[in-house]
C-alpha cells in the first residue's frame, strides 16, 4: 500500500477529495490541520445553538492510500496538471508496510482510573490488580469511554457519593454509551433509565449494559417518566440550558442533579439558567471543565 501526501488550500480539500475517491482509484483519503501542532492551529467544532465552525482549515494535509505505487503516481500527474488545482502541492509518496492496525489502534486506548478501586478498561485489557469495580467498555459511536474529563468528573462523583447513589431511581440524560447509567447501577442505583436522541446511542447503552451485567432501561427521552433521586446529564452547556425546565422537572425532592459538559466560563450561564427551579453549584473541575450540581429541598 503507498500513501500520498498532499498540501491543499481550503478551497481545494474538497474536489480534490472527490477526484482522488471518485475519478483516481484512491482507497481512502484522510483530511488533517496542515498547522497542526503549532500556534495556527485552529480547532473546527461547535456547540449546538452557537455560530457554524469554519468549514475547513486554511491550509489541509491530504493523506490518500493507493493499492499500488503506479496508482499513487498516476494520480498526483493527473491532479497536478489541471488548471484548478493552483495551490495544489505534492508533499511525499511512501511505501506503507504491513501493520497490525488493531492492535495500533487499541494500544491507543488504555484503562482510565477513576479512583484507585474503580477503573474503565477496554475489553482487550487485563483488569489492573487494585481495580474492585470496573467498566468494560470498547470506544465505538456514542460519546463516553471515561477519557474525557467531563465523563470522569461525572464517575469519580459517583464513586465518591455512595449515599447519594445507593438505591436511587436514576435518570441518565443523553446517555451516550450510557457509561454513567452503568456506573450507577455499579455503585448501588436501584432503577435506572438511560435515555439519547439518538438511536444508536440508545443502542450502545443497551449492548454496553448487557456486557458490563447490569440491568438498566435504554431509550429514547420519552421513555423518562416521573421523577428521580439522582438526574444526571453530560451534554454541552448550551442544550443544558434548554433543557433546565425538563431534567429539573425529573429531580425528586431531597434528589440531586449532576450536570457535565460544561467549560469554566459558563458557569454564571448555566446558574442563571436553573436558578428558577434550581440552585447549581461548581463540584469540580477538570482541564477547563466543571461539574455541577443541586439538590430540590425537601418540599420544593
Amino acid at each position: 500500500m503507498y500513501e500520498l501526501t498532499l498540501r491543499a488550500p481550503q478551497a481545494l480539500v474538497e474536489p480534490v477529495s472527490d477526484a482522488l475517491s471518485d475519478e483516481l482509484d484512491a482507497l481512502s483519503v484522510s483530511v488533517e490541520d496542515a498547522d497542526a501542532d503549532s500556534d495556527a492551529e485552529r480547532a473546527l467544532f461547535g456547540e449546538p445553538g452557537m455560530p457554524p465552525p469554519a468549514p475547513g482549515w486554511d491550509r489541509s494535509t491530504l493523506r490518500v492510500l493507493f493499492e499500488t505505487e503506479a496508482q499513487a503516481e498516476a494520480a498526483a500527474a493527473v491532479l497536478l496538471a489541471q488548471d484548478w488545482t493552483t495551490g495544489l502541492h505534492l508533499q511525499s509518496l511512501a511505501e506503507l508496510h504491513d501493520q497490525d492496525w488493531v492492535r495500533i489502534t487499541q494500544s491507543q486506548f488504555a484503562p482510565v482510573e477513576i479512583t484507585p478501586e474503580f477503573w474503565v478498561v477496554p475489553s482487550w485489557h487485563a483488569v489492573p490488580a487494585a481495580a474492585s469495580r470496573v467498566i468494560r467498555l470498547d470506544p465505538g459511536l456514542a460519546f463516553g469511554t471515561g477519557t474525557h474529563p467531563t465523563t470522569r468528573m461525572c464517575l469519580r462523583w459517583l464513586a465518591t457519593n455512595p449515599a447519594a447513589v445507593l438505591a436511587a431511581r436514576t435518570l441518565d440524560y443523553g446517555c451516550g454509551s450510557g457509561i454513567l447509567a452503568i456506573a450507577a447501577v455499579l455503585h448501588g442505583a436501584a432503577e435506572t433509565d438511560a435515555v439519547d436522541i439518538d438511536p444508536a446511542a440508545v443502542q450502545a447503552t443497551a449492548n454496553n449494559a448487557r456486557d458490563n451485567h447490569v440491568a438498566l432501561r435504554p431509550g429514547l427521552p420519552d421513555s423518562a417518566q416521573g421523577v428521580y433521586a439522582l438526574v444526571l446529564a453530560n451534554i454541552l452547556a448550551t442544550p443544558l440550558k434548554l433543557l433546565a425546565p425538563l431534567l429539573c422537572g425529573h429531580v425528586a425532592p431531597g434528589g440531586r442533579l449532576l450536570l457535565a459538559g460544561i467549560l469554566a466560563r459558563q458557569a454564571d450561564e448555566l446558574k442563571a439558567a436553573y436558578a428558577p427551579w434550581l440552585a447549581l453549584d461548581v463540584l469540580d473541575q477538570e482541564d477547563g471543565w466543571i461539574l455541577m450540581g443541586a439538590t430540590r429541598p425537601h418540599g420544593a
